[in-house]
């Protein structure tokens, strides 16, 4: 034994070392211009031929334009837009440029460029692609900005690794691209720790951003947080803006937007920013026409944080049961591709008596903080799912599943 073992763990190394992936360097140069509202985006592969393809989603393709490559580039119109790139054999570069600012029908922005700050996604910077790449390659993604003169500085969600550059590891995706909220320019920005997350909240300067606000309301219900989600994320960006952009707000890899005069908690008793964070934690993905799922979950625990961190009294609580009560008066069905505030309302209460249900019937060794967990395990939940989890966690059939809002 003595003098195989080393043997067998020689043959072990050798092994790895030969199954080990490449690793080859693909980076993100953004250089932003504010002056024709655009970002000009190089894409780097230090060896073209690990990648036999990028097929990119370009959406109506109205947002992009220029396209230089190293290699093939193929542009497929149509409704839903396609740009192919097989890169050259050696160090290949796509270059070509995306439009800023994206205006909503109601004239306000979704993002924006101005002459000194830009709110921007990077979902928009590098569209979404199929990655098709030669086996035993592992792609390692960096992305830097080169900022217009007198911009001071670039946020993401992303970790830093230097001045204005950043590492784009995404364990869930084969093809690292820059996702997320960023923000670029003049800008006004508070940070803390809370737990494992380092929590930056930034905007332009002069945006009406409350800032301490929003660190302080984050501070007081992070360790329900942490209690609730099994997993945590390195970095969390909160972002804003006031007018024109637009009035509400939504999340993003780690990050979330939320305009500058939202309240935080609102004379309802509901947190935009809460609801935003819980969607963030939970990144549910559903489908067959389970929306219902994801926001109501969303919208149940920006309440029951609040409540849990002592936020919230019982005759609030209450109040709060009846005005959702009201708005989701009349709901016939939760089903649909994307939940109306009505139905979310609706589906609010449904985990509310789920809950109770869950509770009673396990003697309140469970709750719905068990559903969440486990809706949060599977990769996409729909409703069948959704009610095959419940049956597994009380252990028999869901009375308050069987409604005819499900059906």
């Amino acid at each position: 034994m003595a003098v195989r073992l080393p043997l067998a763990l020689s043959l072990l190394v050798l092994s790895s070392s030969v199954w080990a992936a490449k690793k080859v360097d693909l980076d993100y140069h953004v250089r932003l211009l504010p002056q024709s509202d655009q970002a000009e985006v190089r894409l780097t592969l230090a060896q073209g031929s690990a990648v036999r393809s990028l097929d990119f989603d370009l959406a109506d393709g109205s947002r992009y334009s220029d396209f230089k490559a190293d290699g093939q580039w193929q542009l497929t119109p149509g409704k839903a837009v396609r740009g192919v790139w097989r890169p050259a054999a050696d160090k290949a570069s796509l270059t070509y440029r995306v439009r800023i600012s994206q205006a909503r029908k109601n004239t306000t922005f979704e993002t924006r460029m101005t002459p000194s700050w830009a709110l921007m996604r990077g979902d928009d910077l590098v569209p979404a692609a199929r990655l098709d790449q030669q086996d035993g390659i592992e792609l390692v993604s960096r992305l830097a900005f080169e900022l217009p003169a007198g911009w001071k500085s670039i946020e993401t969600a992303w970790p830093r690794i230097g001045k204005n550059r950043f590492r784009i590891d995404n364990v869930s995706r084969l093809f690292d691209r820059p996702t997320g909220w960023m923000l670029a320019g003049n800008l006004g920005t508070r940070r803390t720790r809370l737990g494992e997350t380092q929590v930056t909240v930034a905007s332009p300067r002069g945006q009406g951003m409350r800032r301490m606000d929003v660190l302080t309301l984050l501070t007081f219900v992070w360790p329900q947080v942490q209690a609730l989600y099994p997993r945590h994320p390195g970095k969390l960006l909160i972002v804003g803006a006031t007018d024109p952009m637009w009035r509400g707000s939504t999340a993003g890899h780690e990050s979330i937007y939320l305009h500058s005069r939202l309240p935080l908690i609102s004379e309802s008793g509901n947190s935009p920013l809460l609801r935003e964070l819980a969607q963030m934690f939970a990144r549910i993905s559903d489908e067959e026409r389970s929306d219902w799922i994801s926001e109501g979950f969303a919208e149940y625990y920006a309440i029951e944080l609040l409540r849990r961190a002592g936020g919230m009294s019982d005759e609030r609580y209450q109040m709060l049961g009846n005005n959702l009560a009201k708005a989701g008066h009349g709901v016939s069905s939760l089903r649909g591709e994307q939940a109306n505030p009505a139905q979310v309302a609706r589906a609010v209460l449904l985990m509310q008596e789920l809950d109770r249900e869950i509770r009673l019937k396990t003697r309140n060794k469970r709750s719905l903080d068990d559903m969440l967990r486990g809706a949060m395990h599977l990769e996409r939940v729909s409703t069948q799912e959704f009610v095959a989890l419940a049956e597994s966690i009380i252990g028999e059939p869901s009375k308050v599943l069987g409604s005819e809002l499900l059906h």
